[in-house]
């Protein structure tokens, strides 16, 4: 078991299914609605639990119900939380639209409480990400603290992981930081300026990414699979039909994290996060869709 470190935002999906997006001004009929438990570095930190990590949470939560059903998700999948809950503040929350006949989506988030997360409290924690095999983040909390987590973790030699969503210009020295950057199409054009969509365009994007300082670019390429620098294409698994394909990015980065605090070479890695990702996106909802490790490893040697 390795010990995985997460910095991230939990949110409350609020999520919408309907035929169709509404146009602006314009009210339509939905098909559904659900409340669960989201958020980039929630969700990853679920699906790494669930892979068989030793997975501990750093973020901030506000004093209200969506507090209890981040505490509640985090128990239930074996994620020990290291949260301040913040008083005249707000447990965040998504806005989720999910279009019926693909399965697409359409986000908005306010992080809430975990929009307050400083330099300061990452430095209280600086013993527990220096103590990681793993330390990953994303850019849904402040960037100075993400930034500071990651010096933090590269000092103590350890392995670093960026999640570089949403989509965002990073300062300075940031992907220098970072052993794995793992953007999906969007957010590999945003940081590189490359469009993907071929595997020849990611390959071109991950050197530019590597003249930024990242050792091991992975570019998430959603039913192509990922793109792994220095090995080229690990194909998607097919785990049966789409429902819905909010957090196959997350279920990917838990699963490849898990593994690679074993010690997993990058290869295998790639393939463990896209068969998380490929039976996450078979069930609806973030966290609750993100599998146990012996159904990806089921699904693996199938």
């Amino acid at each position: 078991m390795g010990k995985v470190v997460i910095l991230g935002v939990f949110v409350a999906d609020t999520a919408y299914r309907a035929d169709r997006m509404p146009k602006m001004g314009e009210t339509i009929m939905g098909n559904s609605f659900a409340l669960g438990p989201g958020g980039k570095g929630s969700n990853q930190a679920v699906a790494c639990a669930r892979m068989g990590a030793d997975t501990h949470m750093i973020s901030k939560l506000g004093q209200d119900d969506f507090a209890n059903l981040a505490l509640d998700t985090w128990a239930e999948a074996g994620v020990t939380p290291h949260v301040e809950q913040v008083a005249g503040s707000y447990t965040g929350a998504a806005y989720i639209f999910i279009e019926e006949r693909t399965g697409d989506n359409a986000i908005i988030i306010a992080p809430g409480a975990a929009a307050l997360i400083s330099i300061a409290d990452i430095e209280e924690q600086a013993e527990l990400i220096a103590s990681a095999d793993v330390f990953v983040t994303q850019l849904e909390q402040p960037m100075p603290a993400a930034m500071r987590a990651l010096e933090i973790a590269r000092a103590a030699g350890v392995t670093t992981l960026l999640n570089p969503a949403p989509a965002a210009t990073l300062p300075d020295g940031m992907l220098a930081l970072c052993d794995y950057v793992t953007p999906n199409e969007t957010e590999c054009e945003a940081l590189t300026g490359i469009a993907v969509r071929t595997e020849a365009d990611a390959a071109k994007a991950c050197d530019a990414l590597r003249e930024h300082g990242v050792k091991t670019p992975i570019i998430t390429m959603g039913e192509q699979g990922a793109y792994l620098y220095g090995h080229g294409l690990v194909p998607a698994v097919n785990a049966g039909t789409v429902v819905e394909t909010t957090g196959a990015g997350d279920a990917f980065n838990g699963g490849f994290a898990a593994v690679i605090s074993e010690n997993m070479s990058p290869l295998r890695a790639a393939r463990y996060g896209c068969a998380t990702a490929g039976l996450s996106v078979t069930k609806a909802g973030t966290a609750p869709s993100m599998p146990s490790r012996e159904s990806v490893e089921v699904l693996l040697r199938a």
